[in-house]
């Protein structure tokens, strides 16, 4: 395993120590390209850009990665002289859970103090500070094929499944999860069946309930209004109440398969696509329906991952062009304009996820990276952490404690690994006058 971390604002002599379990693997740095769920083809991958990048153990190649320009018309949003940034990363402690048999992880999930992990139509509920394996269900229904997303409202956890159906569970007192239903439920669909009108064409010749999905589930959003947010590679965007599981409305958000949701606090929706566009969803002002506010274009793949910084306003976007995108309102429009893009990613981003001032982004190169926001809207990478064998497809973080400088980001891979990489941040040193790359091979 190696951990790369470039901070300008520390000097040789005093840069941060590592800890991590010395029984972890070195990486291998052959190069290799996006590996397919085992249990789908991998089809929001499909328009990937081919380009890799060999995985050196040279310091110059960060800087290298740094620039890549996956679209040189927008602006990169970068700072290797973080003499404006609030941390730099001290210490980096690595704990790994490796399932038995080993499949690729698909999904994890953080409730409370219970880790969720998706392997192939499998979830497992951990413990997340020791570890231990609490419970796994949904084993037997290998019909329900690979899951895809885990989130959760109102008590209860929703599971969105290849089969196209999305799963209910509750957790009961013994740590065990009980089926409740699957969305769509079957009330919903009595009363919806008798009438023609209730039916959309989703090939030819097949005809099904506008309630349900025709394709796999891939992603899952909620927010406190207790509604649900499901995506498809059916191409639509459907909202649930989380309460009774009925379905109240569905769109056909776009041209080619969902690959992402997100969802704001007031309700907006986000979603992402492989026709390499992101949609903005909202109710307008006195209606009770999704309707479309805003299309943002700018990448040249296909759209992977979503993750908003609800403080500022601000989306992040990661595709195959290896870019993470950052989006932001203007106070002269009503929707987000693209201000820039982070780059150092040598193949597609698969995940990400935000936290305060911190994103962090998971990808096909088979590494997760830390960035930290700064004054003026600029952004530093504060650490690359290397040891997974296949691309990180799953990110979640917890930070347990809001006035702790400590967070723990929990990654799964199609390597069928899941690791726990707790970082911890310090005030930075004096600026210094040359760029320092710091690197460490455990």
């Amino acid at each position: 395993m190696k951990v790369r971390s470039w901070l300008a604002t520390c000097s040789t002599s005093t840069c941060a120590t590592l800890i991590h379990d010395s029984t972890l693997p070195i990486s291998p740095n052959s190069s290799e390209h996006l590996v397919s769920d085992s249990s789908s083809d991998y089809r929001e991958n499909a328009t990937s850009s081919s380009a890799s990048s060999s995985d050196t153990t040279s310091c110059s190649s960060l800087p290298s990665n740094l620039s890549l320009q996956t679209l040189p018309s927008v602006p990169s949003l970068q700072k290797l002289f973080p003499e404006t940034f609030a941390f730099s990363v001290s210490d980096i402690s690595v704990s790994s859970i490796n399932p038995r048999p080993k499949h690729p992880i698909t999904c994890v999930a953080v409730q409370g103090n219970f880790l969720y992990a998706a392997s192939v139509n499998e979830i497992s509920v951990y413990d997340r500070e020791t570890s231990t394996l609490l419970d796994v269900y949904n084993g037997q229904d290998s019909s329900s094929g690979s899951v895809k997303s885990v989130t959760f409202c109102n008590g209860k956890v929703f599971t969105a499944h290849q089969d196209c159906k999305i799963r209910v569970w509750q957790m009961t007192m013994t740590k065990k999860h009980k089926l409740l239903t699957a969305l769509p439920t079957v009330n919903d669909r009595l009363r919806r069946f008798v009438l023609p009108k209730n039916y959309v064409s989703v090939r030819r010749h097949v005809k099904r309930l506008w309630i349900e999905h025709a394709d796999a589930v891939t992603g899952l959003a909620a927010n406190k209004l207790g509604l649900i947010y499901s995506v498809s590679w059916d191409k639509t965007l459907k909202i649930w109440r989380a309460s009774d599981g009925r379905c109240l409305q569905s769109i056909k958000a776009h041209d080619d398969a969902i690959n992402a949701v997100t969802a704001s606090v007031d309700g907006t929706v986000y979603t992402g696509s492989a026709d390499k566009r992101i949609r903005v969803w909202a109710k307008p002002s006195g209606e009770k329906r999704y309707a479309l506010v805003a299309t943002l274009e700018k990448h040249k793949s296909a759209v992977n991952a979503l993750a908003l910084d609800e403080e500022r306003s601000v989306l992040f976007s990661g595709a195959c062009d290896r870019s993470i995108l950052v989006w932001e309102r203007e106070d002269s429009a009503d929707y987000m304009v693209v201000t820039g893009a982070l780059r150092g990613h040598g193949k597609a981003i698969l995940c990400l996820i935000n936290v305060c001032d911190l994103l962090m982004s998971g990808s096909a190169d088979r590494t997760v990276r830390i960035w930290q926001r700064g004054l003026e809207g600029k952004y530093c990478c504060l650490a690359v952490l290397d040891g997974h064998q296949k691309p990180v497809k799953s990110l979640t973080v917890v930070k347990d404690d809001e006035h702790s400088d400590v967070v723990s980001v929990i990654s799964g891979s199609l390597d069928g690994e899941i690791r726990t990489w707790k970082v911890s941040f310090s005030k930075p040193s004096s600026p210094s006058s040359t760029t320092d790359i710091l690197k460490w091979n455990l």
